[in-house]
């Protein structure tokens, strides 16, 4: 099972599965996670060595991004070490013509005509993936374990699949049904619930967290780590971890009507082309929002979010020429004058430098943003000025 004895990395000999007690008593012991990783392919469109490529930089820039501080220092080490256990193929065989550009009949629709969100997630768990899957049961070789009995074998800690964004909609970019845990990083008794982005009543609870993350292979890798970044935000919006909710919102400025009397808690609510922010100083910010606008005079820019970086002026915006003030890289440490955080001006060639690992969709922002983030030996302070826990640990409590 190639499990470790070293108990400053997870999984090991005594701590495999997902939502085990022992991950949240060793929180701060923890120096690595490996988590085992289920890639399925279901798009005829693509043969299972594209697959793998695009699943091995997947992994890349996911290690990369957790290594904290990664933009600045050479030796930060890589928390997140994601192993894949295995490439389950569930092409067509053979494809015939009229699916060659579609995916597999094996693709889990929910019934035709389905508008939007169309996967049916409890098929990952039935008996047919589970021959797919190829896991035999060590005490009945007639039965293949499905993915039920995977997660709670903690033989999988994760599935990512491969597939088309066709006509009918497309999955959920990530989904997860989690414990939920209280502000003190314990789990609440009998209260579990969704903590992805978005969430589906086809998705069953096995007893113990898990993610099903969407892979569309007619985008890159950048875009993927997108999803991953609206994990994180589905954490703290479904407020699974009460804990990260709390500093996370702050880092990633969900509370903005909260700070600054904006008429929304966050800058997604800027959709459409007459809504939009400026900076008429790198230290002021003015909002253009339905019709009216918003003046705020001190305002230094935290962390930001998946969509909109330090001086974003809307959705997506990469190529900002806002020079804003932030305090993104030093959030939280209480290294500047007054015991405030230290304050610099936003940098983009910090993360240009990840464009051509993740090049496309908001991926390159990505890694760097969550380099940022209160990662492994970070310097970061939470309120009763104790180290910050390391956030990625969160990913499988």
């Amino acid at each position: 099972d190639n499990l470790t004895e070293d108990l400053t990395i997870w999984p090991n000999k005594v701590s495999y599965r997902n939502s085990d007690p022992w991950i949240w008593r060793n929180h701060d012991k923890i120096r690595k996670m490996q988590p085992r990783v289920l890639v399925i392919n279901l798009a005829n469109t693509d043969d299972m060595n594209s697959i793998r490529e695009k699943a091995e930089q997947y992994a890349r820039a996911i290690a990369e991004s957790s290594r904290y501080h990664g933009f600045e220092n050479p030796d930060a080490p890589v928390f997140l070490d994601y192993q894949i256990i295995k490439y389950v193929d569930m092409r067509d065989n053979p494809v015939p013509p009229e699916r060659a550009k579609n995916n597999s009949a094996f693709f889990p629709y929910k019934p035709k005509g389905t508008k939007g969100q169309n996967c049916d997630y409890s098929q990952f768990y039935n008996d047919t993936y589970a021959r797919f899957y190829g896991f035999r049961d060590p005490n009945d070789h007639t039965h293949y374990l499905n993915l039920n009995e995977l997660i709670n074998a903690g033989i999988v800690n994760e599935l990512w699949f491969f597939a088309l964004h066709d006509e009918y909609g497309s999955p959920l970019e990530t989904i997860e049904y989690k414990q939920y845990y209280d502000d003190n990083c314990r789990p609440i008794k009998d209260k579990h619930g969704p903590s992805g982005n978005g969430h589906d009543d086809t998705m069953p609870w096995s007893g113990r967290s898990f993610r099903i993350t969407f892979l569309n292979v007619q985008r890159g890798i950048g875009c993927g780590m997108e999803n991953l970044g609206h994990a994180l935000e589905g954490i703290a919006n479904y407020d699974s971890i009460q804990y990260f909710r709390k500093y996370f919102r702050e880092f990633a400025e969900f509370d903005l009507k909260e700070r600054f009397g904006l008429p929304f808690d966050s800058f997604y609510a800027l959709w459409g082309e007459e809504n939009f922010n400026e900076y008429p100083t790198p230290t002021s910010i003015k909002v253009t929002y339905k019709g009216k606008q918003y003046d705020v005079k001190d305002y230094v820019a935290m962390g930001g979010n998946v969509h909109f970086p330090p001086g974003g002026r809307d959705h997506y915006d990469l190529e900002s020429p806002y020079n804003v003030k932030t305090v993104i890289e030093n959030w939280r440490q209480r290294n500047g004058p007054d015991g405030k955080d230290k304050v610099h001006t936003f940098d983009r060639e910090r993360f240009t430098q990840y464009s051509d690992l993740a090049p496309d969709c908001m991926g390159q922002w990505m890694v760097y943003w969550r380099q940022c983030m209160p990662g492994l030996d970070n310097l970061s302070l939470d309120d009763d000025g104790k180290p910050m826990k390391n956030w990625w640990v969160f990913l499988f409590y």
